[in-house]
């Protein structure tokens, strides 16, 4: 961006500016509001009259922003209505009345009521082309900007060129590490090591406070909606402004996910100290077999948190030059990593049938998870049942090479290949 392609951004700016006002100063006022014209129709009306050719840009670009001033305009006036339909609900209570004046409202034709007319005066706000906004940093903000509104606080969200961001100091280790994604904790690592330890506690408080708050909301809701059946319009809307706001909900939520975050984010970071090359699950494949979880535990299963781990892992490698490896996690959960075959797990408990061994769960999956990396059988997208078919052969052929039980040698033969099992027999 040298300068004069920005000196022309801001010239071609200026005469959009010109256009969106007036769209604004035609079409968005009370004179305005009998023309019923819609973006379409405003467009033709310009390019008959030749109303476009003195604002000096492309078709596109006009056309564009007439539309989008003419949503604006419908966007606010409909604002505007919802608080008028409150001051026509406390202003009178007879229903032929208020029918009227909802109709009216309703098919655009408040202008000629004076107590409707007054009401949209007061309540329908005027577009503006351009709002400062001051900024608690010398960083100006670059390429397309995403403004968010939260709690009366402003935040400018921007994109950065990734590969431009100068590397973390804190450099990673020097190993290969699996890992599994929890739920009690965020991390477990083939070495048998625990990661974001408080991440379960924080999604289950957060649960459970959410459905007792949702609980209280919904009776609240209940409590207004029949007090508006009954007529009485001033206790439903006391209710839902005071009792069923958003802001300190809102509020909450983002302070949970900021704690969340910081969980998570410390966790791998924890990994990521002695690992050159960390290998974990796609996770960006969906959850499977919720349904059998039971109601509670499916609501705490946040599926939010898997992106953040999976953005933690990507940007936190990224970062402290460590490689991150996506593996197929199928059934990694399921089998030994000992000896690979299907066993029962139970909780955080895995139960190998074969081996005879009870291991951590978590930890027998980051094992079996850093063991799927280097399987030349097992790509990242093979599908879930061919992996299983895949190690069921596997199982099976290495079955085949034991010995037959039906082609058992005689006893003689037997005490002589195993001359200590008869000394102990005969004992």
């Amino acid at each position: 961006m040298n300068e004069r392609k920005y000196a022309a951004l801001v010239e071609q700016a200026r005469r959009l500016g010109r256009v969106r006002s007036e769209v604004w100063q035609r079409y968005g006022s009370v004179a305005g509001v009998g023309s019923g014209l819609r973006d379409r129709q405003v467009r033709d009306q310009w390019l008959a009259k030749g109303t476009h050719t003195r604002f000096g840009v492309l078709a596109n670009a006009w056309k564009e922003t007439v539309r989008d001033a003419m949503a604006d305009i419908a966007a606010n006036m409909e604002a505007a209505k919802v608080q008028v339909r409150r001051a026509i609900d406390r202003r009178t209570k007879d229903a032929a009345e208020r029918k009227r004046m909802f109709t009216a409202l309703k098919a655009d034709q408040w202008a000629t009521d004076p107590f409707l007319a007054r009401q949209m005066r007061k309540r329908w706000k005027r577009g503006h082309n351009r709002i400062r906004i001051p900024l608690s940093t010398t960083v100006a903000p670059t390429g397309t900007l995403r403004l968010i509104l939260r709690g009366g606080r402003v935040e400018v969200h921007y994109q950065v060129d990734a590969s431009r961001l100068r590397s973390s100091r804190r450099p990673g280790g020097d190993r290969t590490i699996g890992v599994d994604k929890g739920y009690t904790e965020a991390l477990t690592d083939s070495d048998g090591d625990h990661h974001g330890p408080r991440l379960g506690e924080l999604l289950a408080t957060e649960s459970d406070r959410l459905k007792e708050r949702n609980r209280r909301r919904a009776k609240l809701r209940s409590i207004a909606n029949t007090a508006a059946r009954r007529g009485d319009h001033a206790k439903a809307h006391r209710i839902r402004s005071n009792n069923l706001g958003s802001v300190e909900r809102e509020r909450k939520t983002a302070r949970h996910r900021s704690q969340v975050r910081t969980e998570i984010f410390t966790a791998v970071h924890e990994v990521v100290d002695k690992a050159a090359t960390v290998v974990a699950e796609d996770l960006t494949k969906r959850f499977a077999g919720r349904k059998t979880l039971g109601r509670n535990v499916n609501r705490r299963l946040a599926a939010w948190t898997k992106g953040v781990t999976a953005e933690a892992l990507r940007n936190v490698s990224e970062r402290r030059g460590s490689a991150f490896v996506p593996v197929n996690a199928a059934y990694t959960s399921q089998t030994c990593h000992r000896c690979g075959r299907f066993g029962r797990r139970s909780g955080d408990r895995f139960h190998c049938t074969w081996c005879g061994v009870v291991w951590q769960a978590d930890v027998n999956a980051a094992i079996n998870i850093l063991q799927r990396a280097g399987d030349p059988d097992i790509a990242l997208h093979t599908p879930h049942h061919v992996v299983k078919q895949i190690l069921q052969d596997r199982t099976d052929r290495h079955r085949t090479r034991l010995p037959v039980q039906d082609s058992s040698p005689a006893p003689a033969e037997r005490r002589a290949n195993h001359p200590n099992r008869s000394a102990m027999s005969n004992e």
